[in-house]
């Protein structure tokens, strides 16, 4: 179904999405909701979470996220929820609802931290405007991959992997090839087709050529299948390096050369 005039959204999130606005608008402290990530890109189907901006007066912001998870059981049946520690993000509150399951993210911010963003949400509800204006205040931006800092320590990175492998370590091998997929190669996948380089999220899609290539890095669970693995991540990680509009790099040809 379509919500409110916006993107099409499954039933079950917008069954959810009329509850929580309408419970969260009948607090004062509260000035406004807004929806991101894939409600925005317009990219919502049936396994999608939902991704919501919680706006609160600036005096009442300490009290708000004191009281988050009662805010939180009141927009439905909470299963579960905890903070957002373990993504650099502690102002964030991960849900699961049921009987779905659903998953939603709550984040609660001061209005007057609401311009500092990644992207520009679409306003669910707000008071008199405040919320608005507040995201008027500045510029979506998604820092973009650093090159220079990827190639500091790409390649110490790869003998780092390859230590794992030769001490047969796999799982750890495993792990570190699920890392530079996510930290470097779908970064700048994503990048180079002007997608928000967001780990290797819905690179399939975005990059289906790229994403191609990319299974080469997908090992098997024995020393040789890795070292093929990490030798395919390094030559995308060549190509994409020196993929147009890159700009300047100081490659670090010793260590390059040395595994």
């Amino acid at each position: 179904m379509t919500d409110g005039g916006g993107p099409r959204v499954p039933e079950v999130h917008a069954a959810f999405l009329r509850s929580a606005v309408a419970r969260l608008s009948e607090d004062p402290r509260l000035v406004g909701v807004a929806a991101g990530g894939s409600y925005v890109t317009r990219t919502m189907d049936e396994f999608s979470d939902l991704d919501l901006l919680v706006a609160a007066e600036p005096e009442a912001y300490p009290s708000v996220l004191a009281d988050r998870q009662r805010i939180a059981g009141d927009l439905g049946n909470l299963l579960s929820a905890f903070t957002g520690e373990h993504v650099g993000e502690p102002r964030v509150l991960i849900c699961l609802y049921g009987p779905g399951p659903l998953h939603v993210d709550l984040k609660f911010v001061s209005l007057s931290d609401v311009a500092v963003r990644v992207e520009d949400p679409a306003i669910l509800w707000e008071r008199d405007g405040r919320l608005r204006e507040a995201l008027a205040g500045g510029s979506p931006r998604f820092p973009p991959p650093d090159r220079q800092w990827i190639e500091d320590r790409f390649w110490v990175w790869v003998h780092y992997g390859a230590t794992k492998i030769g001490r047969g370590e796999l799982f750890e091998a495993h792990d570190f090839l699920a890392f530079l997929r996510a930290q470097v190669l779908g970064p700048l996948a994503l990048h180079l087709r002007g997608e928000r380089p967001s780990g290797v999220r819905r690179l399939e899609l975005a990059a289906p050529d790229l994403a191609e290539q990319m299974r080469s890095t997908l090992a098997g669970y024995d020393a040789g299948s890795c070292a093929v693995a990490l030798n395919a991540a390094a030559e995308i990680y060549r190509k994409l390096r020196g993929a147009p509009g890159g700009g300047s790099l100081v490659r670090r040809e010793a260590a390059e050369e040395r595994p």
